[in-house]
Protein backbone atom coordinates (compact mmCIF):
# COMPACT_ATOMS: atom_id res chain seq x y z
CA UNK A 1 0.00 0.00 0.00
CA UNK A 2 1.15 3.87 -0.39
CA UNK A 3 2.83 4.98 2.63
CA UNK A 4 0.59 7.77 3.94
CA UNK A 5 3.65 9.06 6.13
CA UNK A 6 6.52 9.13 4.38
CA UNK A 7 6.93 11.20 1.08
CA UNK A 8 9.09 9.65 -1.90
CA UNK A 9 10.91 11.85 -3.42
CA UNK A 10 11.95 9.80 -6.39
CA UNK A 11 12.49 8.51 -9.13
CA UNK A 12 16.17 9.18 -9.25
CA UNK A 13 18.11 8.16 -11.84
CA UNK A 14 20.33 5.18 -11.43
CA UNK A 15 23.57 7.35 -12.52
CA UNK A 16 22.73 9.97 -9.40
CA UNK A 17 22.53 6.79 -7.23
CA UNK A 18 25.66 5.53 -8.29
CA UNK A 19 27.09 8.61 -7.82
CA UNK A 20 26.14 9.07 -4.22
CA UNK A 21 27.71 5.33 -3.79
CA UNK A 22 30.95 6.57 -5.47
CA UNK A 23 30.68 3.34 -7.61
CA UNK A 24 31.80 3.98 -11.59
CA UNK A 25 28.58 4.97 -13.59
CA UNK A 26 30.63 4.34 -17.21
CA UNK A 27 28.91 0.70 -18.04
CA UNK A 28 25.34 1.70 -16.59
CA UNK A 29 22.65 3.22 -19.06
CA UNK A 30 20.67 5.96 -17.21
CA UNK A 31 17.39 3.81 -16.02
CA UNK A 32 15.28 5.66 -13.16
CA UNK A 33 14.70 3.77 -10.12
CA UNK A 34 11.25 4.81 -8.36
CA UNK A 35 11.17 3.45 -4.80
CA UNK A 36 13.80 1.65 -2.31
CA UNK A 37 12.45 -1.76 -0.71
CA UNK A 38 13.24 -4.64 0.48
CA UNK A 39 13.89 -7.63 -1.57
CA UNK A 40 10.30 -9.12 -1.11
CA UNK A 41 8.06 -6.29 -1.86
CA UNK A 42 10.48 -4.67 -4.60
CA UNK A 43 9.42 -4.43 -8.12
CA UNK A 44 11.24 -3.78 -11.55
CA UNK A 45 10.94 -0.11 -10.95
CA UNK A 46 13.17 -0.21 -7.27
CA UNK A 47 16.34 -0.65 -5.46
CA UNK A 48 16.74 -3.16 -2.83
CA UNK A 49 19.82 -4.30 -1.05
CA UNK A 50 20.76 -7.79 0.21
CA UNK A 51 23.61 -7.84 3.36
CA UNK A 52 23.79 -11.20 4.65
CA UNK A 53 23.19 -14.62 3.56
CA UNK A 54 20.37 -15.14 5.84
CA UNK A 55 18.51 -13.79 3.15
CA UNK A 56 19.51 -15.36 0.30
CA UNK A 57 16.36 -17.15 -0.91
CA UNK A 58 14.86 -13.73 -0.76
CA UNK A 59 17.77 -12.54 -2.90
CA UNK A 60 17.51 -15.42 -5.31
CA UNK A 61 13.78 -14.10 -6.07
CA UNK A 62 13.76 -10.68 -5.49
CA UNK A 63 12.16 -8.31 -8.70
CA UNK A 64 14.09 -5.31 -8.05
CA UNK A 65 15.83 -3.71 -10.81
CA UNK A 66 19.03 -3.05 -8.78
CA UNK A 67 20.57 -4.01 -5.50
CA UNK A 68 22.83 -3.13 -3.32
CA UNK A 69 24.96 -6.11 -1.83
CA UNK A 70 28.75 -6.90 -1.66
CA UNK A 71 30.89 -8.65 -4.07
CA UNK A 72 30.61 -11.90 -2.13
CA UNK A 73 26.83 -11.88 -2.09
CA UNK A 74 26.09 -10.75 -5.65
CA UNK A 75 26.14 -14.04 -7.40
CA UNK A 76 22.51 -14.68 -5.30
CA UNK A 77 20.96 -12.18 -7.00
CA UNK A 78 18.80 -13.35 -10.67
CA UNK A 79 19.88 -12.29 -13.87
CA UNK A 80 17.08 -9.30 -13.97
CA UNK A 81 19.04 -7.79 -11.03
CA UNK A 82 22.35 -5.92 -11.58
CA UNK A 83 24.24 -5.59 -8.27
CA UNK A 84 25.71 -2.39 -6.78
CA UNK A 85 28.94 -3.74 -4.90
CA UNK A 86 29.66 -1.82 -2.20
CA UNK A 87 31.98 -2.29 1.26
CA UNK A 88 29.40 -1.32 3.40
CA UNK A 89 25.70 -2.26 2.20
CA UNK A 90 23.64 -0.81 5.06
CA UNK A 91 25.44 2.22 5.17
CA UNK A 92 25.38 3.08 1.07
CA UNK A 93 21.60 2.22 1.56
CA UNK A 94 20.75 4.52 4.07
CA UNK A 95 22.77 7.00 1.97
CA UNK A 96 19.95 6.19 -0.85
CA UNK A 97 17.25 5.83 1.17
CA UNK A 98 17.66 9.00 2.74
CA UNK A 99 17.54 10.57 -0.69
CA UNK A 100 14.53 9.44 -1.59
CA UNK A 101 12.81 9.70 1.56
CA UNK A 102 14.68 12.32 3.85
CA UNK A 103 12.04 13.68 6.21
CA UNK A 104 12.41 10.16 7.71
CA UNK A 105 16.01 10.51 8.50
CA UNK A 106 14.58 12.54 11.69
CA UNK A 107 11.75 11.99 14.05
CA UNK A 108 10.74 15.10 14.92
CA UNK A 109 7.06 15.64 16.53
CA UNK A 110 4.25 17.00 14.78
CA UNK A 111 4.26 20.29 15.73
CA UNK A 112 0.82 20.90 13.45
CA UNK A 113 -1.83 19.18 16.02
CA UNK A 114 -4.79 20.72 17.38
CA UNK A 115 -6.90 20.34 20.45
CA UNK A 116 -9.61 17.87 19.41
CA UNK A 117 -12.00 20.39 20.56
CA UNK A 118 -11.22 22.08 17.52
CA UNK A 119 -11.69 19.19 15.14
CA UNK A 120 -14.93 17.24 13.22
CA UNK A 121 -14.37 14.88 16.04
CA UNK A 122 -15.19 16.68 19.13
CA UNK A 123 -18.83 15.14 18.36
CA UNK A 124 -17.99 11.74 17.29
CA UNK A 125 -15.46 10.64 19.67
CA UNK A 126 -15.45 10.04 23.64
CA UNK A 127 -12.33 11.91 25.33
CA UNK A 128 -10.57 13.35 27.80
CA UNK A 129 -8.80 16.64 28.57
CA UNK A 130 -6.00 17.93 26.60
CA UNK A 131 -6.11 15.26 23.71
CA UNK A 132 -3.93 16.73 20.25
CA UNK A 133 -5.18 15.60 16.38
CA UNK A 134 -3.03 15.80 13.79
CA UNK A 135 -3.85 16.88 10.01
CA UNK A 136 -5.56 13.95 7.91
CA UNK A 137 -6.08 11.87 11.00
CA UNK A 138 -9.11 9.39 10.69
CA UNK A 139 -10.95 8.12 13.38
CA UNK A 140 -13.52 5.77 12.96
CA UNK A 141 -17.04 5.62 14.73
CA UNK A 142 -17.71 4.72 19.01
CA UNK A 143 -13.60 5.55 19.88
CA UNK A 144 -12.77 6.70 22.82
CA UNK A 145 -8.66 9.09 24.12
CA UNK A 146 -8.00 9.48 27.47
CA UNK A 147 -6.00 12.45 29.16
CA UNK A 148 -2.67 14.19 27.42
CA UNK A 149 -2.59 11.87 24.39
CA UNK A 150 -1.19 12.89 20.87
CA UNK A 151 -2.44 11.47 17.89
CA UNK A 152 -0.10 12.87 14.75
CA UNK A 153 -1.22 13.50 11.52
CA UNK A 154 -2.42 10.66 8.84
CA UNK A 155 -2.65 8.18 11.72
CA UNK A 156 -6.13 5.82 10.82
CA UNK A 157 -7.95 4.58 13.68
CA UNK A 158 -10.65 2.05 12.62
CA UNK A 159 -14.54 1.57 14.80
CA UNK A 160 -14.68 0.86 18.45
CA UNK A 161 -11.54 1.42 19.12
CA UNK A 162 -10.08 2.63 23.00
CA UNK A 163 -7.10 4.77 23.37
CA UNK A 164 -5.71 5.39 26.60
CA UNK A 165 -4.22 8.43 28.58
CA UNK A 166 -0.91 9.75 28.02
CA UNK A 167 -0.17 7.78 24.77
CA UNK A 168 2.04 9.47 21.61
CA UNK A 169 0.91 8.01 18.28
CA UNK A 170 2.37 8.72 15.18
CA UNK A 171 3.29 6.33 11.86
CA UNK A 172 0.45 3.92 12.25
CA UNK A 173 -2.84 2.26 11.09
CA UNK A 174 -5.15 0.86 13.62
CA UNK A 175 -7.83 -1.62 12.74
CA UNK A 176 -11.36 -2.15 14.58
CA UNK A 177 -12.41 -3.34 18.09
CA UNK A 178 -8.04 -2.21 19.30
CA UNK A 179 -7.72 -1.08 22.56
CA UNK A 180 -4.12 0.66 23.08
CA UNK A 181 -3.69 1.50 26.87
CA UNK A 182 -2.08 3.94 28.86
CA UNK A 183 1.79 5.42 28.68
CA UNK A 184 2.25 3.93 24.79
CA UNK A 185 4.59 4.88 22.21
CA UNK A 186 3.70 3.70 18.81
CA UNK A 187 4.84 4.48 15.83
CA UNK A 188 8.28 6.15 16.43
CA UNK A 189 11.85 5.21 14.53
CA UNK A 190 13.61 1.97 15.88
CA UNK A 191 16.71 1.29 17.15
CA UNK A 192 18.40 1.40 13.57
CA UNK A 193 21.92 2.86 13.43
CA UNK A 194 25.25 2.50 12.55
CA UNK A 195 28.40 2.58 15.23
CA UNK A 196 30.88 5.26 14.40
CA UNK A 197 33.43 6.31 16.78
CA UNK A 198 32.92 9.90 16.05
CA UNK A 199 29.19 10.59 15.95
CA UNK A 200 26.87 7.39 15.26
CA UNK A 201 24.43 7.19 12.01
CA UNK A 202 20.83 6.23 12.34
CA UNK A 203 19.27 4.55 9.53
CA UNK A 204 15.61 6.35 7.97
CA UNK A 205 12.98 4.54 8.75
CA UNK A 206 10.41 4.60 6.25
CA UNK A 207 8.09 2.20 7.26
CA UNK A 208 5.13 2.41 9.58
CA UNK A 209 2.92 0.41 11.93
CA UNK A 210 0.06 -2.33 11.18
CA UNK A 211 -2.00 -3.15 14.75
CA UNK A 212 -4.77 -5.71 12.92
CA UNK A 213 -8.17 -5.62 14.40
CA UNK A 214 -9.07 -7.09 17.64
CA UNK A 215 -5.78 -6.48 19.55
CA UNK A 216 -5.29 -5.29 22.96
CA UNK A 217 -1.86 -3.13 23.49
CA UNK A 218 -0.66 -3.39 27.11
CA UNK A 219 0.54 -0.46 29.24
CA UNK A 220 4.09 1.16 28.58
CA UNK A 221 4.34 -0.88 25.94
CA UNK A 222 6.62 0.35 22.57
CA UNK A 223 6.13 -0.10 19.09
CA UNK A 224 8.76 0.93 16.81
CA UNK A 225 7.70 1.62 12.97
CA UNK A 226 9.66 -0.51 10.33
CA UNK A 227 12.87 0.54 8.40
CA UNK A 228 12.52 -0.80 5.03
CA UNK A 229 9.34 -2.96 5.69
CA UNK A 230 6.15 -2.44 8.34
CA UNK A 231 5.65 -3.41 11.81
CA UNK A 232 2.83 -5.96 11.88
CA UNK A 233 0.57 -6.77 14.60
CA UNK A 234 -1.58 -9.86 13.70
CA UNK A 235 -5.46 -9.98 14.51
CA UNK A 236 -5.97 -10.88 17.87
CA UNK A 237 -3.07 -10.71 19.54
CA UNK A 238 -3.01 -9.28 22.95
CA UNK A 239 0.31 -7.72 24.48
CA UNK A 240 0.91 -7.58 28.30
CA UNK A 241 2.28 -4.33 30.02
CA UNK A 242 5.43 -3.14 28.97
CA UNK A 243 6.42 -5.32 25.96
CA UNK A 244 8.62 -3.56 23.14
CA UNK A 245 8.05 -4.97 19.43
CA UNK A 246 11.20 -3.29 17.34
CA UNK A 247 11.46 -2.39 13.97
CA UNK A 248 10.21 -4.59 10.87
CA UNK A 249 9.08 -7.01 13.56
CA UNK A 250 5.78 -9.27 12.30
CA UNK A 251 3.56 -10.94 14.88
CA UNK A 252 0.59 -13.30 13.51
CA UNK A 253 -2.88 -14.00 14.35
CA UNK A 254 -3.99 -14.82 18.05
CA UNK A 255 -0.54 -14.33 19.88
CA UNK A 256 -0.30 -14.44 23.49
CA UNK A 257 2.36 -12.25 24.62
CA UNK A 258 3.27 -11.44 28.64
CA UNK A 259 4.46 -8.09 30.03
CA UNK A 260 8.51 -7.05 29.76
CA UNK A 261 9.02 -9.39 26.64
CA UNK A 262 11.79 -7.91 24.41
CA UNK A 263 11.34 -9.00 20.68
CA UNK A 264 14.24 -7.35 18.42
CA UNK A 265 14.25 -5.89 15.15
CA UNK A 266 13.09 -8.09 11.79
CA UNK A 267 11.98 -11.25 13.84
CA UNK A 268 8.86 -13.05 12.30
CA UNK A 269 6.42 -14.49 14.71
CA UNK A 270 4.19 -16.94 13.75
CA UNK A 271 0.65 -17.45 14.60
CA UNK A 272 -0.90 -18.57 18.32
CA UNK A 273 2.18 -18.55 19.87
CA UNK A 274 2.34 -18.30 23.29
CA UNK A 275 5.41 -15.97 24.81
CA UNK A 276 5.95 -15.83 28.47
CA UNK A 277 6.92 -12.88 30.77
CA UNK A 278 10.22 -11.11 30.32
CA UNK A 279 11.44 -13.42 27.27
CA UNK A 280 13.68 -12.10 24.88
CA UNK A 281 14.25 -13.01 20.91
CA UNK A 282 17.04 -11.89 19.58
CA UNK A 283 16.73 -10.35 16.25
CA UNK A 284 16.19 -11.75 12.24
CA UNK A 285 15.06 -15.02 13.48
CA UNK A 286 12.03 -17.25 12.54
CA UNK A 287 9.66 -18.10 15.34
CA UNK A 288 7.48 -21.11 13.96
CA UNK A 289 3.21 -20.99 14.57
CA UNK A 290 1.87 -22.29 17.75
CA UNK A 291 5.53 -22.08 19.77
CA UNK A 292 5.26 -21.98 23.20
CA UNK A 293 8.35 -19.88 24.90
CA UNK A 294 8.38 -19.97 28.90
CA UNK A 295 9.31 -16.90 30.74
CA UNK A 296 12.72 -15.51 31.33
CA UNK A 297 13.66 -17.95 28.40
CA UNK A 298 16.44 -16.27 25.60
CA UNK A 299 15.41 -17.28 22.05
CA UNK A 300 18.74 -16.49 20.00
CA UNK A 301 17.97 -19.03 16.87
CA UNK A 302 15.11 -20.20 14.58
CA UNK A 303 12.04 -21.66 16.19
CA UNK A 304 10.11 -24.43 14.17
CA UNK A 305 6.49 -24.90 14.01
CA UNK A 306 5.08 -26.26 17.90
CA UNK A 307 8.15 -26.07 19.51
CA UNK A 308 8.05 -25.57 23.57
CA UNK A 309 11.29 -23.93 25.28
CA UNK A 310 12.34 -22.83 28.09
CA UNK A 311 16.05 -21.21 29.40
CA UNK A 312 18.25 -19.30 28.40
CA UNK A 313 19.41 -20.23 25.43
CA UNK A 314 15.78 -21.42 25.00
CA UNK A 315 15.78 -25.29 24.36
CA UNK A 316 12.96 -27.95 24.18
CA UNK A 317 11.40 -27.90 27.29
CA UNK A 318 11.71 -31.36 28.20
CA UNK A 319 15.92 -31.21 27.78
CA UNK A 320 15.75 -28.03 29.64
CA UNK A 321 14.15 -29.75 32.50
CA UNK A 322 16.04 -33.00 32.28
CA UNK A 323 19.47 -31.01 32.57
CA UNK A 324 18.13 -28.71 35.41
CA UNK A 325 17.05 -32.04 37.14
CA UNK A 326 20.50 -33.62 36.69
CA UNK A 327 22.03 -30.01 37.81
CA UNK A 328 19.92 -30.16 40.70
CA UNK A 329 21.03 -33.72 41.86
CA UNK A 330 24.96 -32.72 41.59
CA UNK A 331 24.36 -29.71 43.71
CA UNK A 332 23.15 -31.81 46.49
CA UNK A 333 26.11 -34.62 45.81
CA UNK A 334 28.93 -32.04 45.32
CA UNK A 335 29.35 -30.99 49.32
CA UNK A 336 29.06 -34.96 50.16
CA UNK A 337 32.17 -35.85 47.54
CA UNK A 338 34.04 -33.32 49.29
CA UNK A 339 33.13 -34.72 52.61
CA UNK A 340 33.93 -38.31 51.72
CA UNK A 341 37.46 -37.16 50.28
CA UNK A 342 38.63 -35.19 53.19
Amino acid sequence: MLNPFFRNQGPCSILEILKLLEINGNNFENHKVYDVKDLLSSTIKDLTFFHSKKYKDLANKTKASFCITTDKLKSELPKNCTPLVVNNVLFSMSKVTSKFYPDAINDNFDNEVTNILDTKYKDKTIFGKNVLVGKKVVLGSNCSIGHNTIIEKNVSIGNNCSIGSNSIIRNTIVGNNVKILDNCIIGKHGFGFFPNNSKNIRYPHIGFVKIEDNCEIGSGSTIDRGSMSNTVIGKNTFLDNQIHVAHNVKIGENGIIAGQVGIAGSSVIGKNVKIGGQAGISGHLKIGDNVEIAGGSGVIKDLPDNSKVMGYPAKNIRQFLKESKWYIILQLLIPKLSYIKM
